[in-house]
Order: structure tokens, then C-alpha cells, then sequence
């Protein structure tokens, strides 16, 4: 490692950074000074030669450094880990995370909690951790054992997503990296029971983030007797809708695997009886229902994960939001998400209100929703905010 290499940016693009933007990118580098790879620490200079902060370097990334500190004189060794782990502990704490009713949330939230390239998900006694950059994983070592040291996991699993690595240049270690063997997830979320086996990967292996918006369907669902629940996974939101006082609810899901995983969800939580699991394609499944449901949550996969994908992901999602209040009763509600950054809550809520029109409907907006508390975000990091939720009174026009 050169801990004297350095990262200049071009004139027109420090303001973000000094506000506390925490990516350099690739755009705004004017050169680099000194020899540097894959992993290494670097200072990034205004163009006066001014300290912006050090972080680590990405060759070949549309984000070749993403900021760690903003001094000279903090070492990034194993203790820098440590207290940021402690520190991101201490926080979710004040959140009463963990709990009784609630074991399994996010514990480090990358650039929300001063760890940019690292998420770490805690189900109960095991830990998922995810990898986002060459420099956080050449610091694996160090991650690992201040986990241990904090935490005290039964076991620490790995669930880098093979193309972050592979864009990132580094092999992931997949599967248990410390601790015992882990056949599936087990943890609980509100008072429900889950258990996600290991072979079910979808990001570390659920989606915290849309807690508190399942407490809200759970709400809603008190005056909505009939629900459908697409892109459903595990259940998560069917299961809450039938706590609330949903009588029935149809969870559409492509995946058998998490169809038959929901299917036992439902059934340990005692609430099989209410709930229909269709392993079919959502769309297929909105031509078959007219008007059929009160209640109708839309949260499909990631549609744009870039830029380049964004105006496309709108259409998607425009016509997402037409079938949505097409199956809608008039005075029933639509729930449509987003969890691509690219996407932001003026476009999202400006494709709900055309597929509104193209429904013959009226869109009225009553509530918006974002990641929970546990996912923290920079406020000079808009990127940072990446899931969007909106929920919308249906009437015929």
C-alpha cells in the first residue's frame, strides 16, 4: 500500500464532496499522483490541494474512491473498524434493535454508519456480511474479528453477490467465513417467525429495509379484506396484512423455492389459512383480477440499477401502477415501491399517477415511505436514500 497516493479532482466538482458526499467520481478525478492498486488508501486533493479525506481505491469503477474519513491522521487499521462497528451497534440500540419481538435487522448500513463498500445484516445469533469494495475486503480480517469481538455470533456468513466482486476485481468467500455451520436464517421481525434457508439468496437473505412499511400494511389491512401481495418472496407483507385483518390474501411470487419457503412462513405463524401462494408471473396474474382487491402492494425487484436503465425502469413502472389500480377496488389503496436509487420519488410517484390515468383512475397520495431507521442515510448522500414506497388512495375517474 502507498499511503501517499493521491486522487485530485477537477474544478466544478468538490462541492458535493465537501458537504459530505462520500463517492469521488470517476468524472470529477483530474489524476492521480504516486502508485497506486486495487485496495490501496488514498488522499483525495481539491484542485488547491486542499484534504477532502482518504478512503480506498477501486481501479476501473464508476466510483474509483469512496471516502472513509476526512482527516489526515486516522488510521484505517482494525481499531478504525471496530469503534465504527461499535458505534453503528450503539445506534441501533437507541432503535431498541435487537429485541424481543424483533432479532433480525441491519447492523452496518455501508455510508450510513461511516463504512462505505460494507453491509452487515444481523439475523439473531448469525451475521450476513456483504463486501462492496476491493479496499473493505483486503480489510476482511479486520471486519471479521471486530464482529466477533462485538457481537458474539454463533457464525458470520458471506453473501458478496458474485458481480460485485467481480466488477470490484476480488473472489468472494461465500458461505460461512466464521463460526459453525448455517443451514438457514432463523430470526424473528415484529413477533413473526422466519426461517430462510441459505440456498433462498435475495441480498443477504431478506429485506430489513421495508420494516416499517409492513407495520403500515398491517394497518391498512384493518379495513381491506381482500389483499394481493405481488412480488411477494417469503410473505413478509401477506403475513402482515392478515395480522391486520385482511381475510384474504393471494401472495404472487415466481421463485417455487420462496413460494414453498412463504408457504411454511405462513403456516409457523399461524396464518396459512388466509393466505394463497400463486408461483406465476405478476403480470399474468393482474389480467386475471379486475377490480378484485381493496388492498394491492406493488414491490417488484430492482428495475433500474443504473442510470443508463432509469427511463426504461419508468415505463416498467407505469405500466406496474396500471395493472396495480386496474385490480384495485374504487376507494382501495395501491402500494408501489421502488428500491432503485436511480429512480426518485417525483418519477416514481409521476408513473404511479399515469398509470392511474391509463386505469381510468385517480391516484391520490396519502403517505410516503423510505428504508427504516436501521438503514441510515448521509444527508449529503442522496444516492443513499434508494427505496421508496408510496401509498395511494384508488377512485374511478
Amino acid at each position: 500500500m502507498n499511503p501517499m497516493s493521491t486522487v485530485r479532482l477537477k474544478p466544478g466538482h468538490v462541492q458535493p464532496v465537501w458537504v459530505g458526499h462520500p463517492w469521488i467520481y470517476a468524472q470529477a478525478v483530474d489524476g492521480i499522483d504516486g502508485t497506486v492498486r486495487g485496495g490501496d488508501e488514498v488522499r483525495v486533493l481539491d484542485p488547491h490541494g486542499n484534504l477532502l479525506g482518504r478512503g480506498f481505491y477501486s481501479p476501473g469503477s464508476a466510483i474509483p474512491v469512496r471516502l472513509l474519513v476526512r482527516d489526515d491522521s486516522t488510521p484505517l487499521d482494525a481499531a478504525f473498524f471496530r469503534a465504527r462497528i461499535e458505534r453503528a451497534l450503539a445506534s441501533r440500540r437507541t432503535l431498541e434493535l435487537p429485541s424481543a419481538e424483533t432479532t433480525g435487522f441491519r447492523l452496518v448500513n455501508a455510508e450510513g454508519d461511516g463504512l462505505s463498500g460494507l453491509i452487515v445484516d444481523q439475523y439473531a445469533d448469525v451475521l450476513a456480511v456483504q463486501f462492496g469494495t476491493v479496499g473493505m475486503k483486503r480489510h476482511e480480517d479486520d471486519v471479521l474479528e471486530a464482529l466477533e469481538a462485538i457481537v458474539k455470533p454463533r457464525a458470520i456468513i458471506d453473501r458478496t453477490s458474485a458481480r460485485t466482486a467481480k466488477s470490484e476485481g476480488f473472489s468472494p468467500s461465500g458461505g460461512v467465513v466464521r463460526g459453525g455451520p448455517v443451514e438457514a436464517l432463523e430470526f424473528r421481525e415484529r413477533g413473526f417467525s422466519f426461517r430462510i434457508p441459505m440456498a433462498l439468496g435475495q441480498k443477504t437473505g431478506f429485506y430489513f429495509d421495508q420494516r416499517p412499511l409492513r407495520a403500515r400494511i398491517e394497518l391498512l389491512a384493518r379495513h381491506s379484506p381482500r389483499v394481493l401481495d405481488a412480488y411477494a418472496f417469503v410473505g413478509a407483507f401477506a403475513m402482515a396484512a392478515v395480522r391486520g385483518g385482511a381475510q384474504e390474501v393471494v401472495a404472487v411470487e415466481e421463485s417455487a423455492a420462496a413460494v414453498e419457503v412463504g408457504t411454511a412462513c405462513a403456516r409457523e405463524n399461524g396464518v396459512a389459512d388466509h393466505i394463497e401462494f400463486v408461483r406465476d408471473d405478476v403480470r399474468r396474474v393482474f389480467a386475471a383480477h379486475q377490480a378484485d382487491f381493496d388492498l394491492v402492494i406493488a414491490d417488484p425487484p430492482r428495475l433500474a440499477p443504473t442510470r443508463s436503465t432509469r427511463a426504461q425502469a419508468l415505463i416498467a413502472y407505469s405500466k406496474l401502477a396500471e395493472n396495480a389500480c386496474r385490480a384495485t377496488r374504487p376507494g382501495g389503496h395501491v402500494v408501489l415501491c421502488s428500491c432503485s436509487a436511480a429512480v426518485d420519488l417525483e418519477s416514481l410517484t409521476r408513473a404511479l399517477a399515469t398509470g392511474a390515468v391509463r386505469a381510468n383512475a385517480d391516484a391520490t397520495v396519502i403517505e410516503r415511505w423510505f428504508q427504516g431507521p436501521d438503514h441510515p442515510v448521509p444527508a449529503a448522500f442522496a444516492e443513499g436514500l434508494y427505496l421508496k414506497g408510496i401509498v395511494a388512495r384508488i377512485e374511478a375517474r
